[in-house]
């Protein structure tokens, strides 16, 4: 009976009114520059609406501070963002430009706030904030800089990403520019899980030749094997040296455990190149530098986590 009166309710009201009814307030910040509506109910305002409202907000702030110049005051908007249109599939940015006489607007068109490209929704955003202030018709490259210089959270998103994709085999990275990500600190104090890989993935010992095997016979040999191997072939020792110079780039600045972990498998490879050590002292160095490696990437951050 309760959904008969409302339905009579709603059947009651004009076709004016059901329009009404369903247009949130317009929303206009950041002294003008952005407007913001919404094809929503009153009552959705809250999670459909505003969401977009503070999006808008935080960006123009942050693209200030990134441009490095003042915030301008609007008479009239020139970033209009237009929540729960049509135009759009469920998470595609439609994009217009309208140019009147020295006056750009950028209308920008998404489904809804829960289902939006966000990444796609911020360069777009760069992009219109250019265009508008700083006079610029700039491409996404241009305008994903800005963002980086802007937001460093952006940076590290797009870094951590790039690296997963080159990893998977689907970038376009280079060796040297792979190289550098690796060994660039993307977010001081915190490991990914990407990070754990890349630094696990380093704990073996290679010749240096690859035409002369260690023994005669052994490419490519792990920490814990390198301990007898290294009585075998001294030149296991010259390549664990070499390593122990290597790891602590690795894993420094990325957590207390993994830094902490890179410093005991370094001691190890040190002492195995000293050759001083027992077998049993140089497995219980194993043994801890393991522990604090599985710690660290118990409390590593994933690359969901940091979108």
């Amino acid at each position: 009976m309760p959904v008969l009166v409302v339905l009579a309710a709603v059947l009651a009201l004009t076709r004016a009114e059901i329009i009404a009814r369903m247009k949130a307030p317009v929303f206009t910040m950041a002294q003008g520059l952005v407007r913001v509506y919404a094809d929503c109910p009153e009552d959705m305002r809250k999670t459909y609406h505003m969401p977009m409202a503070r999006f808008s907000s935080d960006m123009a702030e942050l693209l200030y501070r990134g441009a490095r110049i003042k915030p301008v005051r609007f008479q009239k908007p020139g970033i209009i963002i237009h929540v729960g249109s049509v135009r759009t599939n469920l998470n595609e940015v439609a994009v217009r430009v309208e140019t009147n006489g020295s006056r750009v607007v950028t209308h920008l068109y998404a489904r809804a706030p829960h289902y939006v490209d966000v990444r796609k929704l911020r360069v777009e955003f760069a992009r219109a904030f250019m265009r508008c202030v700083l006079g610029k018709d700039a491409g996404e490259a241009e305008s994903t800089a800005l963002l980086q210089a802007a937001d460093p959270r952006f940076r590290i998103k797009e870094e951590r990403e790039k690296l997963e994709n080159w990893l998977k085999g689907k970038g376009s990275l280079d060796d040297e520019e792979a190289f550098t990500l690796m060994r660039k600190v993307l977010e001081p104090g915190k490991a990914s899980k990407r990070d754990i890989l890349v630094f696990a993935s380093r704990l073996f010992l290679y010749p240096d030749t690859l035409d002369r095997p260690f023994a005669g016979e052994v490419g490519c040999v792990s920490f814990r094997d390198a301990v007898k191997l290294a009585r075998v072939d001294p030149r296991v020792r010259f390549a664990a040296f070499l390593k122990s110079r290597e790891l602590p780039v690795f894993g420094g600045g990325r957590g207390r455990e993994l830094s902490e972990s890179a410093d005991v498998y370094a001691r190890f490879l040190k002492e195995l190149t000293r050759g001083k050590m027992s077998d049993d002292e140089l497995y219980a160095l194993l043994d801890k530098a393991d522990a604090l490696l599985n710690e660290a990437d118990r409390l590593a951050v994933s690359i969901e986590e940091t979108k």
